[in-house]
């Protein structure tokens, strides 16, 4: 028997239901008290630093996070590992727990399509992902209102800003990764020993072995196109993307993200800083990046879901 209405229609009572569970789930408390209690950590560090740093810094408040105090790492330096954790946590289990919990064929048999369903558990898993990630960034302005003593400027909260838009981007990669792979995989354990293995490959391997690929693929007479094939190859890492985001939008002073010509130095004034629309381009490629790769990653898992016999 046909259905009648919007596939839509069921949108809003999926992503509220899945945002109930993730607020109130002790897997998403036990994942954001250790986000923060890192976070923290690294920020204290980076303060105890920035204060043996004048105040004439024009952009103080950003030290706050790419500032890093030994042994600690800096705060963004965190959040390109914790924030993946995070995002694998929502994700892994969000149609496979369905199926181990026998669930569903009955949320299908209610007038709710497969379109919703699967849409509506990713845009709780971002929301819940957002508002923890909002939170934490509020916590960190805050901590740095207090403990410097000197308010921010405009475009350093816009640059801190379009930096918190950027992180919650590279949250839905990974997001939508774990979910592809939740769909594919029917065991919870397998998607997300899986899921796990591709994001240290890409964070940890992969940045390490794409020298050596464009050094076996590129004539190593030429320099520049060797250098150019490696970058690229790197660039297929998210967290590559989202470091290079960061290094563009925290660090006024950069001016390209590849390599440096001399046309570019032209009329240049070393260590003068970007303004902030200048920033932005230069880090827009990476940006456009993230959220490509979120939207392929989850077109993979939406095809994989269309085409997946349900049982009850």
């Amino acid at each position: 028997m046909r259905r009648e209405g919007s596939p839509w229609q069921g949108l809003g009572v999926v992503t509220l239901k899945e945002l109930s569970d993730h607020f109130t789930s002790a897997r998403m408390r036990v994942l954001e008290w250790l986000v923060v209690l890192v976070a923290l950590a690294a920020v204290y560090g980076a303060i105890q630093q920035i204060r043996d740093v004048t105040a004439e810094d024009p952009f103080l408040f950003l030290r706050l996070f790419t500032t890093a105090r030994e042994p600690l790492p800096s705060f963004v330096s965190f959040l390109s590992f914790l924030v993946p954790l995070m995002a694998i946590g929502l994700g892994f289990d969000a149609v496979n727990g369905e199926h181990s919990r026998r669930t569903l064929s009955r949320i299908l048999s209610q007038p709710i399509y497969r379109d919703a369903l699967l849409f509506g558990k990713f845009l709780a898993a971002l929301g819940t992902l957002s508002v923890s990630l909002i939170a934490l960034w509020l916590l960190v302005i805050g901590l740095g209102l207090i403990t410097l003593g000197v308010p921010p400027g405009g475009e350093e909260m816009a640059r801190a800003f379009i930096f918190l838009l950027v992180t919650i981007a590279y949250a839905g990669v990974w997001l939508a990764l774990a979910m592809l792979f939740s769909v594919v995989f029917r065991s919870a354990a397998t998607a997300a020993l899986v899921t796990l293995g591709i994001w240290l490959f890409l964070t940890v391997i992969w940045p390490a072995l794409a020298p050596a690929i464009a050094q076996a693929v590129v004539p190593p007479d030429n320099q520049e196109a060797l250098l150019v094939t490696a970058q690229m190859l790197t660039r297929l890492s998210p967290s590559t993307l989202f470091g290079e985001c960061v290094l563009a939008l925290l660090n006024p002073t950069t001016r390209t993200l590849g390599p440096v010509y001399l046309s570019q130095l032209q009329g240049a004034v070393m260590g003068a800083p970007l303004p902030l629309w200048d920033s932005v381009m230069v880090a827009w490629p990476q940006i456009v990046g993230l959220i490509a790769a979120t939207i392929l990653l989850f077109v993979g898992g939406y095809v994989a879901f269309q085409r997946q016999e349900v049982r009850a």
